[in-house]
């Protein structure tokens, strides 16, 4: 019932953000940003793990002063995670969070200043093996930019980014990620098409300022689902005016429907109508909070009815064709009869029983197929 993944995966250099690789044939890594005061350790380091808790592989932290670059030293001596310092124009700041274990920097070289600074965070990056992150957003182009181009525009975007890009190859540095971020989600994608034919470099997408949960999630969807389709797009960040777990939340459902990562449930479901035999939004959305701290891919279906539940039951892990009772397949294959007020509870056993039972086999995930991603150049 699974059609064959058709994307052909960018060639790109790998670097690493601490344990993490970026590019090359690594897994498209999920990002978020934590939106605390870095100042407060406690309620920074909390946040971070609650990130870590919903599978998010890079967490980035804002470092605007002195003071916060103090403060992300004690967060990184708490957390396990891969930590980018977010930081603009004061190259010391740079150079002290590189001494305190910054996994990333994420710092537009030519915000710097004077060359001879630009060349110290460089070296301590080079030092030290930090991988860097150029970041370009079309609301903060550079002042000859604007008029040049009169508005922010994808080639606007491209050509900040090779300003930067330039400096950092004059220096040999090639460790470094780019991204060229529009919260209008056509800039951003054609941005991104044309920077990934330039150069080789892991590309970091995002659609920046996308919204509150819901239409953020769908401009986010809507602009990374483009690319990542096409093949570009090494690590990605769902930006949300929003709880930064949900961030992980969406980046890594956006990922699962393009077979591009599996990263824990999968659920599908009907969207309901008068021939379901049980209430279906209210079961899945129970499930959905039970089952949101596995990690484990698993594809687990919840259809209302006997008219398409068999059939979607039946290419699941764990489905459920509605009935009265209704019907449990495991694997493909009808199971056991369930009583409707029991759905949600039985549903949760029945998956959590079968993750256990893999996990003493060694066994991966039957009934689906895998979809690698394909390299091309």
């Amino acid at each position: 019932m699974f059609c064959e993944n058709p994307i052909k995966r960018r060639v790109s250099r790998r670097i690493m953000v601490g344990k993490v690789a970026v590019g090359g044939d690594a897994p498209v890594s999920v990002q978020s940003m934590t939106n605390t005061e870095t100042t407060d350790v406690a309620a920074t380091v909390a946040q971070i793990q609650a990130l870590e808790n919903a599978g998010a592989d890079i967490v980035r932290v804002s470092v605007p002063t002195l003071e916060a670059a103090e403060a992300f030293g004690k967060i990184k001596q708490q957390v396990s995670l891969p930590l980018v310092t977010d930081i603009h124009f004061d190259y010391k700041i740079a150079l002290r969070v590189a001494e305190l274990g910054a996994d990333c920097l994420r710092i537009n070289p030519g915000n710097i200043g004077r060359e001879d600074r630009v060349r110290a965070v460089v070296e301590a990056a080079r030092d030290r093996g930090i991988s860097i992150r150029i970041g370009v957003n079309a609301g903060s182009l550079e002042k000859d930019l604007q008029k040049k181009y009169g508005e922010p525009s994808p080639e606007a975007l491209v050509e900040s980014a090779l300003r930067h890009i330039d400096i950092l190859n004059k220096l040999d540095f090639q460790d470094f990620k780019v991204s060229v971020k529009a919260s209008d989600v056509f800039m951003a994608v054609a941005a991104y098409r044309q920077l990934a034919k330039l150069i080789d470099q892991p590309l970091h997408l995002g659609i920046t300022e996308a919204g509150s949960l819901r239409s953020g999630a769908v401009k986010s969807a809507i602009g990374l689902g483009m690319l990542l389709a096409e093949g570009i797009g090494d690590t990605i960040r769902v930006s949300l005016a929003a709880d930064p777990v949900e961030e992980v939340r969406v980046g890594f459902d956006i990922l699962k429907a393009l077979h591009v990562r599996s990263k824990g449930i999968n659920l599908i479901a009907c969207p309901s109508c008068s021939r379901q035999e049980f209430n279906v939004i209210a079961t899945v959305n129970a499930l959905e909070q039970r089952l949101e701290d596995i990690k484990e891919p698993l594809d687990v279906a919840v259809i209302g009815c006997c008219v398409n539940g068999p059939g979607e039951a039946k290419a699941a892990h764990v489905g459920l064709a509605g009935g009265n009772p209704s019907l449990l397949y495991i694997n493909g294959k009808p199971d056991h009869k369930v009583s409707n007020e029991q759905l949600a509870d039985e549903i949760e056993r029945v998956v959590r029983g079968e993750l256990q039972r893999r996990r003493e086999q060694g066994e991966t995930p039957p009934g689906k197929k895998v979809f690698p991603i394909k390299q091309t150049g």
